[in-house]
């Protein structure tokens, strides 16, 4: 695990399971039906309960892109978070991934959340560069820190060690530049 802090927020890059974290809401990468087949929705529907997936089917299809939320039935968390950031043809791309990691930070400054857990949105089933999605969602992160945040603690649990390289590096330049702040 590696801590950063980021005016009043803790950035943290963790390898592990999101379904342990016990955080205010977890981060689902799903697509705009809301389905939950496999990858970090799978791991979610398992841990969690079925209930989520229903509720969050209850409200879409949702717009690519969109985020909606869901209580977190047996899980840690109090909400389950979906992040629409890909269609029913599991293609996504960097747009999608921006918008998704936006809407479902502004979501959670509405539910007055204070801690989050993202996973590498779109490098799994979607299979985009875990790369590129850190420089996205890392840069998304922190220009939301940036206005009035309601979030004090966010991580990136992150399943695998290339993805977790990849957050580290780019996350370590970020912070580290002078102008970041």
């Amino acid at each position: 695990m590696k801590n950063y802090q980021f005016s009043r927020t803790v950035i943290s890059i963790i390898r592990g399971d999101i379904t342990e974290q016990g955080v205010d809401a977890l981060v689902n990468a799903a697509n705009n039906h809301l389905w939950m087949g496999g990858g970090v929705a799978g791991a979610i529907k398992r841990r969690g309960g079925a209930i989520i997936e229903q509720e969050a089917i209850a409200k879409g299809p949702i717009q690519i892109g969109d985020a909606i939320f869901t209580t977190a039935g047996r899980l840690k968390a109090k909400y389950v978070i979906h992040a629409a950031v890909m269609g029913q043809d599991l293609n996504t791309d960097e747009s999608k991934i921006r918008m998704a990691t936006r809407n479902t930070l502004l979501l959670a400054n509405q539910l007055k959340i204070k801690s989050v857990a993202f996973p590498a949105l779109g490098t799994g089933v979607g299979g985009f560069s875990k790369e590129k999605c850190a420089e996205i969602m890392i840069n998304e992160v922190i220009s939301h820190i940036k206005q009035k945040s309601s979030l004090k603690k966010i991580i990136f649990v992150l399943f695998d060690q290339l993805a977790y390289s990849a957050f580290e590096r780019v996350l370590d330049t970020i912070i580290n530049h002078p102008n970041s702040k």
